[in-house]
């Protein structure tokens, strides 16, 4: 029933290029307008976050020509230091469901009152905030592993007069909301655009069929990941990604020469350590080997970020 209404649904909507994206300093805008709502928010466990720093991307029902499609809550790193994530809501106005995009910005704006979880309740986040440069995480709605990152505390009055339900859009029919009067000002603050990261993400989600509705029927195959392609990340894709933190560090001054040889020294002995282990079990790493590396490479991480960010 789904998939059919999802035919007749194609030829009225109007996409563009991206569902959420337009220029920096614009305020959020309509890109996607659709006749059927999308399903209930699935529920779902966070992962923790393993990288000082990453912010939660909360998880949203999206929009292609296959219909809707479930983009898993996600850690991502903000653009800047100091920036928060507004995420993106469906709202029903005149007979359509409209998606309004999320943005980076100096404070959460509006996003339709929808209960995302994890500190986005309807209004605001509260799973955490910038202090001196380090974003502090509120353990009592976020799940952080405290082994790897330190900048914690525990605030529970937060969760108190929470509506718990599973509505996936603002208007009749489901959270009616309206934007505060500070969110209303806040409409008018510098916004940037959701990053590289977050729309190859999106476009990851888009082009598995098991997270379109019209497969899971509401129950995406994959509905959270640790940092983008979390689920499918490989010893040596994390290795990738870390050694292009040191390659950052030293071109923004953050790492000396000698600071970024002794990381990449330490990444390649985890490197050597996967190679001898692979070879010892028939090109594969057994579940133990698995979380050594894991260990290890977590303890490269939090040195990474140390060197980086010495006085924080």
């Amino acid at each position: 029933m789904l998939q059919a209404l999802t035919k007749k649904l194609i030829p009225i909507a109007v996409v563009a290029a991206f569902a959420f994206l337009w220029p920096p300093t614009a305020p959020a805008q309509i890109f996607l307008s659709v006749r059927i709502g999308p399903p209930p928010l699935p529920v779902y466990s966070q992962p923790p976050c393993t990288m000082p720093g990453y912010l939660w991307n909360p998880g949203y029902w999206a929009y292609g020509p296959m219909g809707y499609y479930w983009v898993p809550g996600v850690w991502v790193a903000p653009p800047r230091v100091g920036l928060l994530w507004t995420p993106g809501y469906w709202a029903f106005v005149g007979g359509l469901y409209s998606w309004h995009g999320g943005y980076w910005g100096p404070h959460v704006g509006f996003y339709g009152g929808v209960n995302y979880g994890f500190g986005y309740h309807g209004y605001g986040f509260v799973g955490g905030g910038w202090s001196g440069g380090v974003f502090r995480y509120n353990t009592a709605v976020v799940n952080v592993n405290t082994t790897i990152v330190r900048n914690v505390y525990v605030d529970r009055t937060v969760i108190n007069n929470t509506t718990i339900n599973r509505t996936s859009f603002n208007g009749p029919g489901g959270v009616m909301a309206q934007p505060r009067p500070e969110e209303r000002a806040w409409e008018q603050e510098q916004h940037f655009q959701p990053t590289g990261h977050q729309l190859s993400h999106m476009q990851s989600a888009q082009a598995d069929r098991s997270q379109w509705a019209s497969a899971n029927h509401g129950a995406p195959a994959v509905a959270s990941m640790d940092r983008v392609g979390g689920q499918r990340f490989t010893p040596n894709a994390r290795m990738a990604e870390q050694q292009q933190r040191i390659g950052q560090g030293i071109e923004r001054g953050q790492l000396s020469a000698r600071q970024g040889a002794n990381l990449e020294h330490r990444e390649q002995n985890i490197h050597q350590q996967i190679h001898n282990d692979r070879q010892a079990n028939g090109g594969r790493l057994t579940q133990q080997e698995h979380k050594q590396v894991n260990r290890e490479q977590n303890r490269a991480s939090q040195r990474i970020h140390e060197d980086r960010h010495p006085n924080r």
